[in-house]
């Protein structure tokens, strides 16, 4: 029984032995195991790529939300999407060295594919000119700061009937991600973005249009309105989103029945619905406590923030910038 056992021992010794002298094992230990390494190493570079795009982004999280800032600063959302874009394009990198040094361990020959790499190539050039243009827009897009992680921005997108409008969620050299007021999520190419307009660049302008009826004393109504101006920034609420006093510009428009006054405000960038908002409740008041009646249609015409979920724009009377 013993000698049986020793004979199979070394007959399975033998065997893998030879196996790993064979052409296969030769080729698993030479090639194989450096296929294996790269991948791994590819696998382990994208980790960590991708962590320390996610450690940049926590951190930029971090200090807006330990600041007083109430929205995030300019150089703050160009360095999230420059984030985003470097981890992207490390990857991309990353994937394409793998493949070569994989060719080169395979000694893969490409001298018998020349002529239908051209033909390949040729058409490939012709298919591919939409994902250049994709990738050219979104470096001129990063480099010239349009917009960044967290902008309220509306898009014209080449072939589409209606711009694409909301929150910038993401920000890659091929595309751009939006989420709408509804909660939809658009992904524009940015080859085909024609204009882009930010919302939320720098600072923006409330404006907010009050129609009173043409029986109304003016001088009255713009006495109430600049009252409420001088006091505007005083408001717990209304004083932390401007930037500035309120102006009243005077009449916009009259009509048969109502004239229309507008009011203006710089605000902190994309807070511009919210200070229209507080404004308007600011001013309607205002001009009930001082016994002027406004437009009938003057107290529901609220334009709501495109930003936020649900919300609707209403049309004139009151507008929003």
């Amino acid at each position: 029984m013993t000698t049986n056992t020793t004979l199979f021992a070394a007959s399975v010794t033998q065997r893998w032995h030879d196996f790993w002298r064979g052409d296969i094992g030769e080729w698993i230990i030479t090639r194989g195991l450096r296929i294996v390494m790269l991948l791994i190493a590819a696998v382990l570079a994208v980790r960590f790529v991708t962590w320390v795009a996610q450690q940049v982004t926590r951190q930029l999280d971090v200090g807006f939300a330990e600041s007083d800032a109430l929205v995030r600063s300019e150089a703050t959302k160009h360095r999230q999407a420059v984030a985003s874009v470097i981890q992207w394009v490390s990857i991309v990198i990353i994937a394409i060295w793998v493949i070569v040094q994989i060719g080169d361990v395979l000694q893969f020959s490409v001298g018998g594919l020349i002529a239908p790499a051209t033909v390949l190539g040729a058409a490939l050039g012709f298919g591919a000119q939409q994902l250049v243009k994709d990738l050219l827009s979104g470096f001129f897009i990063i480099v010239e700061k349009q917009y960044g992680f967290g902008d309220l921005v509306a898009l014209t997108v080449s072939g589409a009937a209606d711009e694409a409008r909301g929150t910038v969620e993401n920000v890659t050299l091929r595309v751009t991600t939006l989420r709408s007021s509804d909660g939809e999520v658009f992904t524009v190419p940015n080859g085909q973005i024609v204009k882009s307009v930010n919302l939320s660049k720098d600072w923006a302008r409330a404006v907010v249009d009050i129609p009173v009826s043409t029986s109304a004393d003016l001088n009255r109504v713009n006495e109430v309105l600049h009252q409420e101006c001088e006091h505007a920034l005083d408001n717990p609420l209304l004083g932390e989103l401007l930037l500035d006093a309120p102006t009243v510009m005077g009449v916009e428009r009259i009509e048969v029945d109502t004239v229309t006054l507008r009011m203006v405000a710089r605000t902190l960038p994309g807070k511009q619905f919210e200070a229209g908002r507080q404004l308007r409740v600011l001013v309607i008041r205002a001009l009930a406590r001082a016994g002027i009646v406004t437009a009938a249609d003057a107290t529901v015409g609220i334009v709501e923030d495109p930003a936020l979920p649900g919300a609707q724009a209403a049309e004139d009377p009151v507008r929003q910038q």
